[in-house]
């Protein structure tokens, strides 16, 4: 397929190729109701219609080149995607849905899902002639950010705010990236919508409100989560798949991956999709059955600050009533206790952010919305090493045996 312009996911308005991205979506839509862009593509051909895998880069993401918005001819990668789908019926009996899988998004290059948007976004930005990509993170967009451009050789800009974990901000610097830190969240915006406007640099994020969603163009990045799924599960497509989401970026993207395949009959039916989210607007828009995203109270800090926002998107909105799904909000409580029994039992260790899936799942369960006989996908968005400081008690102390006589007492006395 060829990427020929942009369109509205809400009025349908279609824009040239050559439109500035300036962070408000639609410019029809932004005065009123913001919503975000989405790339169209020109005719497909017989083979596009068939499979969405191709070709040169079949160890990364980019074997879907043909589904995307940039040639492989400009591709910046580091050996994206293609993270495994784990069985995970242990904790997945525990939550009520034997029948679970987790989509470990942590195997990426970075540790995280980002690295299927940052991909896009930096090779794009290099085929435009970009010289400095730059977004406003609390740690994950702007580690994978900072690899890719490192990769590309461009510099990248990172704003972001006090209070963000120290792991990924060293993670970010050691990748060659500028860090600014701001005071006020808000101030990031300013200062990026500044930058685009004085010197061209290539803006990720979003940087103005109320917030529409990522660049367009590097949210393809995540169609190819779907396409994963699906053919790790030789085209059996899930009846759940639950997220973690803040803007909506990944959920809408993976949403798109699995219309696609569905338009072009590699599967019969679509999956639900769910939104893990902290602080319930988008819950509160379902329930209200508004199409506007109402601000709402920060009553408690969230562990999970990577998704703590008080105001999610039309195009998460959008994804759920489509898919006829949920939004289920998830508080601190028993959070790092599920972090920690994912990692007891399944052996994987996933961020704060990433184990908020498994929590709505019980929800899902409890409330009866979610079958034992299910099929299940949860995707962990990253690893937890990213916010240890977060997750564990830095005054924990462990005891240290003077000999092997000593350590021996003790590991009988725990049988």
């Amino acid at each position: 397929m060829s990427f020929i312009g942009y369109s509205c996911i809400r009025c349908g308005a279609h824009y040239p190729k050559d439109l500035k991205i300036d962070s408000r979506g639609c410019p029809i839509c932004a005065p009123v109701a913001p919503a975000n862009l989405a790339p169209v593509y020109g005719e497909k051909s017989h083979a596009d219609s068939a499979s969405p895998a191709v070709g040169s880069g079949d160890q990364s993401l980019w074997k879907y080149s043909r589904m995307l918005p940039c040639s492989e001819e400009h591709m910046v990668t580091l050996g994206e995607g293609q993270t495994p789908l784990i069985q995970c019926s242990r904790i997945g009996s525990s939550l009520g849905v034997a029948d679970l899988f987790v989509k470990d998004e942590s195997r990426n290059p970075t540790w995280s899902y980002k690295d299927r948007f940052s991909t896009l976004a930096v090779s794009i930005a290099r085929s435009q002639g970009a010289r400095v990509v730059a977004t406003a993170s609390s740690g994950n967009a702007g580690a994978s950010l900072a690899a890719y451009a490192a990769r590309a050789g461009m510099e990248c800009v990172v704003a972001t705010f006090a209070g963000t974990a120290s792991p990924m901000l060293s993670q970010i610097r050691k990748h060659g990236a500028t860090v600014v830190s701001l005071a006020n969240k808000v101030d990031r915006w300013t200062l990026l919508a500044e930058a685009q406007q004085r010197f061209g640099w290539f803006v990720t994020s979003p940087f103005s409100a109320p917030v529409v969603g990522g660049h367009p163009l590097a949210i393809e990045g995540y169609k190819t989560v779907a396409y994963e799924i699906v053919e790790q599960r030789s085209g059996n497509v899930p009846d759940w798949c639950v997220m973690p989401v803040c803007y909506g970026d990944a959920l809408s993207g993976v949403w798109a991956g699995f219309k696609e395949l569905f338009d072009a009959g590699s599967i019969d039916r679509l999956p639900k999709m769910v939104a893990a989210e902290v602080h319930g607007s988008l819950s509160a828009a379902l329930g209200e059955g508004t199409d506007c995203i109402a601000e709402q109270k920060l009553s408690f800090a969230s562990l999970a600050v990577s998704i703590g926002t008080a105001r999610s998107t039309y195009q998460a909105l959008r994804v759920l009533r489509e898919s006829s799904g949920h939004a289920i909000t998830v508080t601190n409580d028993g959070l790092v206790e599920m972090q920690s029994s994912l990692a007891r039992t399944e052996g994987i260790f996933a961020e704060l952010a990433s184990v908020t899936p498994l929590m709505a799942i019980k929800i899902l369960s409890e409330r009866g919305l979610v079958s034992a006989s299910d099929t299940v996908v949860a995707v962990v968005t990253a690893g937890g090493l990213k916010d240890l400081d977060r997750s564990t008690d830095p005054e924990t102390r462990y005891e240290t045996y003077r000999t092997t006589e000593d350590a021996w007492q003790w590991l009988l006395s725990r049988r």
